[in-house]
Order: C-alpha cells, then sequence, then structure tokens
C-alpha cells in the first residue's frame, strides 16, 4: 500500500518531505500536487524508476516526460537556451507551462525525445513541490497523472492512492489542485527564427506569455 504524506499546503513539514525524498533514492515514484495537476514523479537518473512511469501511463517513448526544476537557473542547465527563448522563459517560470527545448548535451539521450532531443522542463508555482524539489536537491523526472485510457488528470489524493496502491510508493496530499494540465510551448522554432508553437493549452494563460491564442 502506498503511503499518504498529509502535508500542510502553504507550509509542508520538512520531515514528511524528507521521507518522500528517501523513497524516491530508492527508486520510488510519487504522486504529487504541482500548480496545473497531480503529477507522477522520480528521481531524474533511474532509468527503471522512469520506465515504470511509462508503463503507469502507458505511453512510449515519444511522449515527452517533463524536467521539474527549482528555478530558471536550474532549468537551463537541462536545455539549450538562447536570449530570445530566455526571455519568453520568465514570463512562464514558476508557472503552469512546459516548454519544449532542444535538451542539453549532458542530458541522458533516453530523456529526450528519441528524434527530435528535444526535453520537456518546467518550474512549477507550487509551495509543496518547490520544497520537495528543495529537499531533494535537483530535478525531477514527472509526468501529468493521466490514468491510462482516460483524458482528464486525477485530483484526489485518495482517488490516487487507492488505484494506484501498487504502483506508487507514496502520494502527497496537499489539497485539491487544478483539474487541467500544463500549457505545452515549443520554444525549439524561436532557435532558427521561428515562433514558438503551442502544442496544448491547459492551465497557463497564453496571454501571460504575449502569445495570442
Amino acid at each position: 500500500m502506498s503511503q499518504l504524506f498529509e502535508v500542510h499546503p502553504e507550509n509542508p513539514q520538512p520531515r514528511l518531505l524528507k521521507q518522500a525524498v528517501q523513497l524516491l533514492a530508492k527508486g520510488g515514484i510519487l504522486a504529487v500536487p504541482t500548480d496545473s495537476s497531480y503529477a507522477l514523479v522520480c528521481h531524474l537518473d533511474d532509468k527503471a524508476a522512469a520506465d515504470r512511469l511509462r508503463r503507469i501511463r502507458q505511453v512510449d517513448d515519444k511522449h515527452h516526460l517533463t524536467v521539474l526544476c527549482r528555478d530558471l537557473s536550474e532549468l537551463s542547465n537541462y536545455a539549450k537556451v538562447d536570449n530570445k527563448q530566455y526571455r519568453l522563459l520568465k514570463l512562464g517560470t514558476p508557472g503552469p507551462y512546459t516548454f519544449i527545448l532542444d535538451a542539453g548535451k549532458d542530458i541522458p539521450r533516453r530523456l529526450s525525445h528519441p528524434s527530435r532531443k528535444t526535453i520537456g522542463l518546467r518550474v512549477p508555482d507550487h509551495r509543496v513541490l518547490l520544497d520537495l524539489l528543495e529537499q531533494h536537491g535537483t530535478a525531477l523526472l514527472a509526468t501529468t497523472l493521466i490514468p491510462p485510457g482516460e483524458t482528464e488528470p486525477m485530483n484526489d489524493a485518495e482517488a490516487i492512492r487507492e488505484r494506484f496502491q501498487h504502483d506508487l510508493a507514496a502520494v502527497i496530499d496537499a489539497g485539491a489542485c487544478a483539474l487541467a494540465p500544463t500549457t505545452v510551448i515549443d520554444l525549439t522554432p524561436m532557435g532558427t527564427g521561428g515562433d514558438p508553437e503551442v502544442i496544448r493549452v491547459g492551465q497557463g494563460p497564453l496571454d501571460a506569455l504575449g502569445l495570442g491564442q
């Protein structure tokens, strides 16, 4: 049975987050609240955990997993970012946006799209998740918690725990969060003089980035 960590949404208990980080270090997968919806997360450098993440979601290696970062400076460690892209990233971080960027040279090939060599990154605006990232000390690999065969993310910690009790090491319960996935924007065209491409409109408003519908 998955553990359930009930934490305060604004002042999460460090002791509980530390226990969650210990589970990540052992290869565990957690369900965590974000500023868009619940997500599944695992250690960035754990191939077995990443493979299990994909199996839970039933997605293949062409599906972008997202690297969750603490801030914009950490994000730039994992991707190639030029000045134009950086200015747009500043508008959307932290926030409910996932940005597709060219993967940095130090990113393991298994984490990037197999043909495009791109990677999805974001900096969440959620106190509990940011504190978890801080306790963990580095980025996490994530995917929106949308059950196989469904189109909407899950939002109730107890329901998530019951449904995935044999797949998850723990669920972090900080109360309900939004019921929408992130807005996904591909910034790679900007590297060759093009415009950013909106892949999915979700929780993050486009006008906050200066992009029209």
